[in-house]
């Protein structure tokens, strides 16, 4: 069963006593508005704290990791521009098929493969910030600020224990692909969106519900897996009050941005599904069965074929695909049916290409894995330094893998 919508601000529900720290209180009578609490104010202190220190890793990667034999560093941004980043710049600064270019071309970057959300974003901070760097740096850096208030929110919905939330990031932001955060991806804009969508529909505001998790899938495909967790959240909260259908259209709307962008690039190449076709080419996503995709990457990692970085990244994808498996199965025991659909889909999707691919990056968009580490921490005061001293040192051999171009998954 999903769990008991919380009580709204400034009223009470005689069905649960869920404690309301974080939320904002306002008085009978006078508009809502968006307030901090001291617990909010310290979870923004501890996601700037993290932030200081990935820019001074930043800084520093430069000028003891330098690209080449040189007297001078490379520029203060330098080391932000990286891999995918490429792609998110060009697409917002020529879009999609600049010049006629296109898939027809021989050696065509296959950008089509990344939803338009982030380059849009990076395009209108660009408007007044001249660094297309700096500009995607930004809109992580604000996004990645409502992603962990979200996340401490939802926290608080599910464990009583004051220190819970602000554990739950701390886990989150030291996490070992925590450095995507900050960069100029896509994860701290797709969670600034469904975070706040999950928040809402435990909130049973389905409407901004969907309107964020609309805004979700148009950053990344994850956000229609979003919006299935919404459909079994929704069903789960009918059965309790069955007179509440009104809601239901609008859980169409995430839908909207995939098909819009569907037909967009149907417009231009002829195919209904070229963004998945563009993927297949450029990281061999096309569909094999889960057990062949395990069989590849373990020979990828184990079987000395690959260089020693690619080994170690696909050591990497297999750690974490035996997480989220082993986190889908604390989900299924729990009959957290909304979170388990959400999960085994985003599984599904990563674990049937030809290896396994990202597989580490997207934990940081499994919320129920920040929370559950969070309440295994209350109940065990020694799991939160254990966890931080064998987390740590993968969190900054990861960050400089990346900031460095040695990043290899």
């Amino acid at each position: 069963m999903t769990a008991p919508a919380p009580p709204l601000p400034g009223e009470s529900h005689p069905l649960t006593a869920i404690p309301s720290a974080g939320v904002p209180q306002v008085r009978a009578g006078r508009r809502r508005r968006f307030v901090l609490s001291p617990a909010d104010r310290e979870v923004l202190w501890l996601y700037l704290l993290v932030r200081l220190s990935l820019w001074t890793t930043a800084y520093c990667a430069r000028w003891v990791f330098p690209p080449r034999d040189t007297r001078r560093p490379a520029s203060v941004l330098s080391s932000w521009q990286q891999w995918d980043w490429y792609h998110y710049r060009d697409i917002a600064r020529q879009g999609y098929f600049p010049d006629g270019a296109g898939p027809w071309l021989e050696h065509w970057d296959n950008r089509e493969a990344f939803f338009p959300g982030f380059p849009l974003a990076a395009r209108t901070v660009h408007l007044v910030v001249p660094s297309w760097t700096a500009a995607g740096l930004l809109v992580s850096f604000v996004a990645g600020a409502v992603a962990v208030l979200a996340l401490a929110r939802i926290t608080r919905l599910h464990l009583p224990d004051r220190q819970a939330p602000q554990r739950a990031v701390l886990f989150f932001l030291l996490s070992p692909c925590a450095v995507f955060l900050a960069a100029g991806y896509t994860e701290a804009l797709f969670l600034a969106f469904a975070l706040p969508a999950w928040l809402a529909a435990q909130r049973q505001r389905w409407p901004q519900a969907a309107a964020l998790a609309c805004l979700a899938t148009s950053v990344r495909v994850s956000g229609l897996f979003l919006a299935a967790a919404l459909l079994v959240h929704f069903v789960s909260s009918w059965s309790e009050r069955p007179h509440r259908l009104r809601p239901l259209p609008w859980l169409v709307l995430p839908v909207l941005p995939a098909a819009l962008y569907s037909w967009y690039l149907h417009w231009y190449t002829g195919d209904w599904m070229a963004w998945k076709h563009a993927q297949e080419r450029g990281w061999y996503r096309d569909f094999h069965a889960p057990w062949e995709a395990w069989s590849n990457t373990w020979r990828a990692a184990f079987s000395a074929e690959q260089h020693t970085g690619y080994a170690f990244m696909c050591r990497a994808e297999l750690l974490a695909m035996v997480v989220g498996l082993a986190l889908l199965a604390l989900l299924l025991r729990q009959r957290r049916w909304p979170e388990a659909v959400y999960l085994s889909l985003t599984l599904w999707a990563l674990g049937t290409s030809y290896w396994f691919t990202s597989v580490p990056r997207s934990t940081l968009l499994w919320w129920p894995l920040w929370i559950a580490l969070a309440a295994w921490s209350v109940r065990r005061p020694r799991f939160a330094p254990v966890y931080l001293l064998l987390t740590v040192p993968f969190t900054a051999a990861f960050a400089l893998a990346f900031l460095t171009g040695r990043w290899t998954g």
